[in-house]
């Protein structure tokens, strides 16, 4: 019996629910069986999740547009979210280079989204948040944010720039292409609109509601690739001072604060959800990149390690924290659906969300193949899906309402490409060749 995963010189006994064709499955044929299984390599354990992760943006992709679906559990399956197809846009460059795709297949699924990203009605170069793939219209986030999210459109962006360096120097003319189009469409962003003329950055405008949600970007969060990528813009930068006028210019930038036994320099108590230490990072190089003078791959291992340590001390009592289970950020919810999970705070209920350790691989390598390993292993298909991880596990909860059996595009995604980065370097190696990031980089001063 084939589990796909590997074989060492230790086994286990585990009970699987499984079909003939191998572990794990979501399907009639399925069957329970107690088994000594081999225990799996870490290397063909990280294979085995990549790979099934990878499937929301090949088998799970919209079939018309190519771009990522918001989640698995739409009841009208056509909602599209531009953040989530760039992570995907990176995750099947990895799948590529790990064999676990084709790059025709991936180039298809591209090509696709580029033709759509093209077409769609956009908003001073930016895209909205949300889209309906079969009518190709922005879809509201909310109700007045129905037009260009220009953080969406970074995550976006990261993707596309990645792309376009991948196939810029191919020898394959409709490759060098597709990369031109990547290009375009890049140089099409008007970052500086999104100023208003200020000494500033805001994160929404709609044809409709103008600037109403009047949300200026602030603080060390998920953003922060949004300020690289407008300063570093060929076409419609934004003056970098803005980045000291207004991302700086907030009370959750500077730390300096101990918790958890870790000195965290920038950001919220506690660093706040794990995802801050992914967006904007599956790019951009954290190792390279010296920021007020503390250099944020430390910074961001730091964010983790404090996650770490809190669910082993548990000062609220959640069962099942330790040093296997870890790691807070938003995702769904067993007991309020979809929310912001992280330390010390009202929402952190005993839900960890399986993106938040698998994603800071790149950080701290041992403590989140801990969780890698007991969540597959110990906990196999009641966490582990079609799609990888499921997006949320409570313990705490009774048995049968533990787990929320759905898959997010912006959670799915960054676990495939941070593992990537661990194992290889690959998406950091790729985008740092951009010219202009480099550039963008160098005026922020976070680079020499």
């Amino acid at each position: 019996m084939d589990f796909s995963i590997g074989k060492s010189d230790k086994s286990r006994e585990y009970t699987y629910r499984i079909c003939p064709s191998g572990f794990p499955v979501d399907s009639a044929a399925a069957f329970e069986v107690r088994a000594d299984v081999p225990a799996a390599t870490d290397s063909a354990l990280l294979d085995m999740v990549q790979k099934y992760t990878l499937r929301y943006f090949t088998d799970f992709a919209h079939p018309q547009t190519g771009l990522a679906r918001e989640r698995s559990n739409d009841l009208n399956g056509d909602i599209v979210t531009t953040g989530g197809t760039g992570f995907g846009l990176m995750a099947l460059i990895s799948g590529v280079e790990r064999g676990f795709i084709t790059k025709e297949r991936a180039l298809g699924i591209i090509g696709r989204t580029v033709t759509f990203l093209e077409d769609c009605e956009k908003f001073h170069g930016a895209w909205a948040h949300w889209y309906n793939g079969d009518t190709g219209e922005a879809f509201s986030f909310s109700e007045y944010d129905n037009g260009g999210d220009i953080v969406e459109t970074a995550f976006l962006v990261e993707g596309l720039l990645a792309v376009r360096q991948y196939l810029a120097d191919s020898e394959d003319a409709s490759e060098r292409l597709l990369a031109q189009r990547c290009d375009r469409l890049w140089k099409g962003v008007e970052w500086d609109w999104y100023t208003r003329g200020e000494k500033a950055l805001y994160w929404h405008w709609s044809k409709n509601h103008g600037w109403k949600m009047n949300h200026k970007i602030r603080g060390f969060d998920e953003t922060f690739i949004t300020y690289v990528l407008a300063v570093s813009s060929p076409t419609h930068p934004i003056d970098p001072e803005i980045y000291q006028t207004c991302y700086k210019d907030s009370p959750v930038y500077f730390n300096g604060k101990e918790y958890c036994g870790v000195t965290l320099d920038l950001g919220m108590d506690f660093g706040g959800p794990l995802f801050f230490t992914h967006y904007s990072f599956l790019g951009l190089d954290p190792r390279v990149l010296d920021v007020d003078g503390f250099n944020m791959f430390e910074r961001n291992k730091a964010h983790s390690l404090i996650h770490y340590n809190y669910a082993i001390e548990n000062p609220k009592g959640h069962k099942g924290y330790g040093a296997d289970l870890w790691g807070f950020t938003s995702s769904d919810d067993p007991l309020v659906g979809y929310t912001s999970h992280h330390p010390d705070t009202d929402a952190e209920n005993g839900t960890v969300s399986p993106t938040a350790a698998v994603s800071s691989i790149v950080y701290t390598p041992e403590e989140s193949l801990g969780v890698i390993r007991h969540l597959y292993y110990e906990l196999g298909p009641k966490v582990f899906g079609k799609y990888g991880f499921y997006d949320a596990y409570n313990p705490s909860m009774a048995e049968g309402q533990q787990v929320v059996r759905s898959f997010l595009a912006i959670d799915q995604g960054p676990q495939v490409v941070m593992i990537e980065n661990y194992r290889s370097g690959l998406l950091w190696d790729i985008f740092m060749t951009c010219p202009e990031i480099q550039d963008g980089l160098r005026k922020l001063g976070f680079t020499k």
